[in-house]
């Protein structure tokens, strides 16, 4: 579970050090949605959780592939809403399997089906403070 917090990101490396500061913080099983405008830095701050659960691959959005698997000091289950907000289809892809096992999960615009979230879930969020700075921060 993560603590509140409010951050200003002055760079996508500032993002990135925070998400690799949060990573020390998650537990096998945890469910972290991520909601913010296009381009407000989620990816970059799941790139550093990744970096660091110490995965060293690729890191990229699964909007046009739904969900993104990632093997690092624990399984990271990266998932997003964006392109598609049919709940009937998300259950047939087994999402509730999915965000009820032990990986991390991992959710870009959760908000946009909030209904399938768990009620354990960190919401961290993401706005454009200014041209090249980021508010990231949980209520």
């Amino acid at each position: 579970m993560i603590e509140k917090f409010s951050y200003i990101s002055k760079s996508a490396s500032d993002s990135i050090r925070l998400g690799k500061k949060i990573s020390a913080h998650l537990e096998s099983g945890d469910v972290i949605g991520l909601n913010g405008d296009l381009g407000s830095g989620k990816t970059t701050f799941v790139k550093g959780i990744l970096e660091g659960l110490n995965y060293d691959g690729d890191v990229t959005s699964p909007t046009f592939t739904l969900i993104n698997e990632y093997y690092a000091d624990m399984k990271v289950i990266h998932v997003d809403f964006y392109r598609d907000e049919n709940i009937q289809r998300w259950k047939n892809l087994g999402f509730h399997e999915i965000i009820n096992n032990n990986d991390i999960i991992l959710i870009e615009w959760s908000n946009l089906i909030e209904q399938l979230l768990p009620s354990n879930v960190n919401i961290v969020n993401f706005e454009h403070a200014s041209e090249n700075e980021r508010k990231i921060y949980i209520k």
